[in-house]
This record gives C-alpha cells, structure tokens and sequence, in this order.
C-alpha cells in the first residue's frame, strides 16, 4: 500500500528479492494539467510496469473493500505513505500484521511531514523507521531504524529518495526475520515523541525579518513543497537555493543587495540571505546571476514580509 514515488523502491525491492506481492493498493487517479486529465500516482505506474495487480478503493473502511482485501490473504501488509488510515479491521487482517516505512527516527517526527520538518530543525541526519501500525500517528512499536545523515545541499525533495532507498533495503532485512520470530517489537519512547503537521502553500511565502539561517533551512525543507517565496512587482519570486551568509553592513530586512560578479543577497533580520537560483512567476528556474541579467530593476528593491 503506498502512493507517491516514495513507495516505489520498496514495491520493486520487494518483487526482485521474490516476495508474492499478491496486490498493491494506492489513491485513486487524481486529474491534473490543463486538461484535467486522469494522473496515475507512481506507485501504480510502478506496479503495473511489473504486471502487478492494482486496487485503487476510494476507502477501506467499507465491508466490501476489507473483505476484498481479505480475500487476498495476505501474510503481512506492507504500507509506505499510502495517504489513508487503516481502520482496525484491516490492520487486524493479516497474521502477521501491518509493517509501515516512516521516513525519521521514530518516536521524532510522527505525522505527514517527517522529512521537511528535520531539515527545519536543523537536524544533522534523520532515518528511517520500519514499525508496525497501529491505529494512532505513528505510534506503533518499532522493529528496526536506520541512521541517513542531512547534507548541507539536501532538500525534503534529495532526502526523500535517499530515505526511499535506505526504507526498501531496511524493509527486505527485517520481513525475512520479523516472519521467523527473530525481531522483537518495541514500544516508541512517548517522552521523546514530536509530532509533525502537514505544509500549506502559505507556510512558503519568506519573512524577511526571520534570520538567514532560518530562512535558508526554510528553502531546502520547503523544496520541492510548497517552495519558499516573496513578491515582487506583483509577482511571485521563488527562492529555490540559498545559504545565509554574514552581514558585512547594515542591510535592511527584505533589502536586495548586490554581492558582486552577479551574486544576489537580500537582508534578512540576522545575517544575508545569499539566493544562488530563483524561479519568477511564469518563467523557467535560472541561477541568480542569469535573473539579474534580465531584472536590474530587482537590486534595491525592498521586498516585503
């Protein structure tokens, strides 16, 4: 059960070590583009190039839908950011139980944005928890977790695929040994637990007087959702690579300064905001230097909180 890209790893991982996928379930088609054309998400794109059998039920929690899913007889269900909760009758179907990859160090960061949220913190690495679910938020005793260290140059979007990576190779070590009895389930620390909320589109738009730093975490975390932006002319500015750097004069919140050989600063309220690429509203991603070559008028400025 899974449906972004992040579950995909895991579903070819466990095709190629063997396992009888009997099923796979994931979201509906979702319309998308001018169109509004019916999208796949990846997972059934993923599952279908495998030959797999696909289930797409609007919910689980209909009798009919538990007794399909029944039917199958799975020995244990395997869940990567599925994006539905199990009620207890499914949870309770297979013998073995319902094994799920969260992609932090559980009990940190529980919810629906795990990854964005430790590059929010600041946190040097994160990882990967394989557990098994219960009916609360990730709250379910953990079989085994590994440690991924957080790059300076990671966003949610390059940690996401790294921990997809490291989830499907941790989940094919522990299905083999949780099945024969040698793993032992424990319980999460619940003194240690942080729970994570899900970002909206307005959690992007910058604070110039938040410190550089700050902001900075804000831009990889918020990549590739929902972004980091300002305004500017009545146009959105997307922010898509920064790092802070220190102020060597006094600049003003929001100010944007020139740093030079066409490098791009903008003050913040601790420290300049160093912008190395930038997206403005209806044009392509391009490096600060090649924007500025086409908005001089963007020096100056001063953009608002």
């Amino acid at each position: 059960m899974g449906t972004p890209q992040f579950a995909v790893p895991a579903l070819e991982q466990l095709v190629l070590d063997g396992c009888d996928v009997a099923a796979v379930y994931t979201q509906p088609d979702k319309e998308a583009g001018r169109g509004r054309m019916p999208l796949a998400p990846p997972v059934k794109r993923a599952a279908l190039a495998l030959g797999l059998r696909v289930e797409q039920p609007v919910s689980l929690k209909q009798a009919d839908a538990v007794q399909q899913l029944a039917d199958f007889r799975p020995d244990v269900i395997v869940v990567a950011a599925y994006g539905k909760i199990l009620p207890s009758g499914v949870l309770s179907l297979p013998p073995h139980g319902v094994l799920n990859i969260h992609p932090s160090l559980l009990p940190r960061f529980r919810g629906a944005s795990p990854v964005a949220s430790a590059i929010l913190a600041g946190n040097q690495f994160t990882g990967v928890s394989v557990m098994l679910l219960d009916e609360g938020m990730d709250t379910g005793p953990v079989l085994a977790r590994a440690q991924v260290s957080i790059s300076l140059l990671d966003t949610a979007g390059s940690m996401t695929d790294k921990l997809a990576r490291v989830g499907a190779n941790l989940l094919l070590d522990v299905i083999p040994r949780w099945l024969k009895g040698e793993l032992v389930a424990q319980a999460q620390d619940e003194s240690q637990a942080t729970l994570t909320r899900k970002f909206e589109k307005e959690d992007g738009e910058i604070d110039w007087s938040l410190p550089a730093k700050e902001i900075s975490l804000r831009v990889r975390a918020f990549t590739p959702w929902p972004g980091t932006y300002t305004r500017w002319q009545g146009k959105q500015v997307k922010i898509t690579r920064a790092v802070p750097l220190p102020a060597a004069t006094a600049v003003k919140p929001g100010q944007v300064v020139s740093l030079g050989e066409g490098k791009l600063g903008i003050g913040t309220g601790d420290g300049i905001l160093g912008v190395l690429q930038v997206q403005l509203e209806g044009k392509r991603e391009m490096t600060a230097a090649a924007f500025l070559n086409g908005q001089r008028d963007f020096l100056g400025a001063v953009l608002p909180s």
